[in-house]
């Protein structure tokens, strides 16, 4: 594995991410998710309408690992399958929430950022760690560049971090997970339905 060819095709691919709202009005909106069961990814894809969060359709799909876990190249273990899923569903949906990172990654260009160049389809990030940058008063700099947003779903919460992958804007993130928000839950709605049936489908293939 040459992580130095990787990362060089990270920062090339990085340069066709679009940091603004390429998108008129979203209906529906998906969320991504996946486990490791043994030596197999699993990944679930849950598409809910937009205003009540209602599930629309939901896919999933699985292949071997053939990525090991490294920080900063979690799409080449992961993207290949979330996108077997997403080739499953009925419909596209109009933009795609992941478990992870938009630009906020080293070399800017995150698993969320991958997967809406792969797709081509507005994307997010959400990350429950934070991979790089600094936090001032819930803005994400790097280098002094906006990256994204530190957000508690509720005051005391343990926080997530927002940021755009690919066609969307920083702000445009914040107020589309904001608005995704369910209470009690720290995901937006899309990313917990979507955990919650990568769970059932773990439980479902360890019976």
């Amino acid at each position: 594995m040459d992580l130095e060819r990787l990362k060089k095709e990270q920062i090339e691919f990085s340069s066709k991410v679009i940091i603004k709202d390429s998108f008129k009005e979203i209906k529906t909106i998906a969320g991504c998710d996946q486990i490791v069961l043994e030596n197999e990814i699993h990944s679930c894809v849950v598409v809910c309408d937009f205003e009540n969060m209602s599930i629309i359709e939901k896919t999933f799909a699985n292949r071997k690992v053939e990525f090991p876990y490294i920080p900063g190249f979690l799409a080449y273990r992961g993207a290949p399958v979330i996108i077997d899923a997403f080739s499953k569903l009925k419909k596209k949906p109009d933009l795609l929430l992941v478990d992870g990172n938009g630009i906020l990654h080293p070399r800017r260009f995150g698993i969320a950022s991958y997967l809406g160049i792969a797709l081509n389809i507005p994307s997010i990030g959400v990350a429950k760690k934070l991979l790089i940058g600094r936090v001032e008063k819930e803005r994400i700099l790097v280098a002094d560049e906006l990256r994204g947003v530190k957000f508690e779903a509720k005051k005391g919460a343990n926080p997530v971090y927002v940021s755009p992958g690919h066609n969307i804007s920083v702000q445009s993130s914040l107020e589309i997970v904001r608005k995704c928000m369910r209470l009690p839950h720290k995901m937006p709605e899309p990313l917990h339905l979507a955990h919650k049936f990568a769970n059932r489908v773990k439980k479902k293939n360890k019976e």
